[in-house]
């Protein structure tokens, strides 16, 4: 995902109240904020937004932007990762950031343009449900919790899932940066 974008002035964010860098990508993740709260019902303080999940990499690091997650009740259930373009190809990185966001695997992971959305079920990696209208409102999300297992994913697989995240959402910024989208 790109850093280089139009800045548009500042914005306030709806969830936290802090002065923001407005841009067309900014908007989008403030009109997804204000969905999550008076379409799905989410308490603002249950969206944490603004994430930085940190990798290390055979000396390399990075960081990887998510932009929600949802906590109903306090026990993480959903990532939700905004990012312009296909969804599809954006699957596999939502699906790494909700296995290492936390110390467990976070059940479902989102993936949206802010047009539309994908939801997935974090541990098989299925696509359970399309369009923003998809992603669990609160009184659904909080059923989905009651009973649900938090798993630790095991040493070997987190580091595979270090390894895609870094390569799909890491190196292409840094491309980016060196090669193609700067300097022009």
């Amino acid at each position: 995902m790109g850093t280089h974008h139009l800045i548009l002035g500042e914005t306030t964010d709806y969830l936290t109240g802090q002065s923001v860098t407005d841009t067309h990508d900014e908007r989008a993740r403030q009109e997804i904020a204000k969905f999550l709260v008076t379409e799905k019902g989410y308490e603002k303080s249950e969206i944490h937004s603004r994430l930085q999940l940190s990798l290390e990499l055979d000396s390399q690091k990075g960081t990887v932007p998510v932009d929600f997650l949802l906590k109903p009740a306090g026990r993480p259930l959903m990532v939700i990762l905004f990012r312009p373009g296909s969804l599809v190809s954006r699957r596999r990185v939502a699906i790494a950031a909700a296995r290492l966001l936390e110390e467990r695997i976070i059940p479902y992971a989102a993936i949206t343009n802010a047009e539309d959305a994908e939801i997935l079920e974090t541990s098989s990696g299925k696509v359970i449900s399309s369009g923003l209208q998809g992603i669990f409102s609160r009184s659904g999300a909080m059923q989905q919790i009651n009973g649900m297992d938090f798993p630790v994913l095991a040493a070997n697989r987190r580091e595979k899932e270090k390894r895609i995240l870094f390569a799909m959402e890491v190196l292409s910024q840094k491309e980016c940066d060196d090669y193609t989208c700067g300097g022009f």
